[in-house]
């Protein structure tokens, strides 16, 4: 067997994080949807198991069981090489490792059955949410997953280049008992309707994630300067950061507007659904 997957970005446009269990785990409420960017696997059936990593951020990531991709697979007891096109940032608050994780369980789902249960789970509290990979409502600790229907959003994801690592984030976090959204989310029409709601909506690790990289102020900052911006915010526990637009030909200025200022950063301008 020789098969692709494809592993978007997951961005949370809400998250908040509503209470923690006596084992640790924390609560959350979140509005997660996907963008048309992402990595890309090719996995290779065989004998033993095998990793290998390209693309713009291969460097860092492990190619041994520490990595989740080869703990997916490993969990399904398949065997063989998978090779990953790391074009996602890491450390980025945009679920790089749970969604290439839940790709390759959706990939292996198809081939050999259905997958038990509690695996994606087991790997990490977004990587359900990613098995689901189009809008949804995740609750709990990432188990709970409910549809959700949005209008396509037009967006620009920016990352400054750094890695902020979520223990830190959640470490700095000074309430972890704080209001969940409204139990109805309501239908929209347009990018604009949905940006207004989520005005009233958080991202409760943003100021955390703010205090231990202070870079993400810098890119908030610019973005909510761009042309047409209707919402800009943190995705996730950061370092990744969004922003909504009326129309992909206004998300596209404005990544020219941002790479033009700002080189060094990875901008792109993408549709979230």
């Amino acid at each position: 067997m020789k098969a692709e997957a494809f592993a978007p970005a997951k961005i949370n446009l809400t998250l908040h994080v509503t209470g923690q269990r006596d084992d640790g785990y924390h609560l959350l409420d979140s509005l997660v949807v996907f963008a048309d960017v992402g990595d890309r696997l090719t996995l290779t059936s065989g004998s033993g198991l095998s990793l290998s990593v390209s693309g713009e951020f291969a460097g860092g990531v492990p190619t041994d069981n520490r990595n989740l991709v080869w703990q997916a697979v490993e969990a399904l007891g398949w065997t063989g090489h998978v090779q990953l096109d790391k074009q996602l940032p890491h450390g980025g608050g945009i679920g790089g490792g749970s969604s290439d994780a839940a790709a390759v369980l959706r990939l292996l789902a198809r081939q050999t059955g259905d997958i038990p249960d509690h695996v994606p789970l087991s790997l990490g509290a977004d990587v359900p949410v990613c098995m689901h990979a189009t809008s949804a409502r995740m609750r709990g600790i990432g188990e709970q997953i409910e549809a959700v229907a949005l209008p396509p959003l037009p967006a620009l994801l920016v990352n400054p280049g750094i890695a902020v690592p979520t223990g830190s984030v959640f470490a700095a976090l000074n309430s972890r008992e704080n209001p969940p959204m409204p139990s109805h989310i309501p239908a929209f029409e347009t990018p604009a309707g949905c940006a207004g709601w989520l005005k009233d909506q958080r991202n409760d690790l943003e100021r955390p994630a703010s205090t231990v990289a202070n870079e993400i102020i810098g890119v908030l900052d610019a973005l909510s300067q761009t042309s047409q911006v209707l919402l800009a915010r943190m995705s996730g526990s950061g370092s990744t950061c969004f922003a909504l637009y009326p129309t992909m030909k206004a998300a596209h200025f404005a990544a020219y507007e941002i790479g033009a200022a700002h080189p060094g950063w990875w901008c792109r301008a993408v549709q979230l659904s």
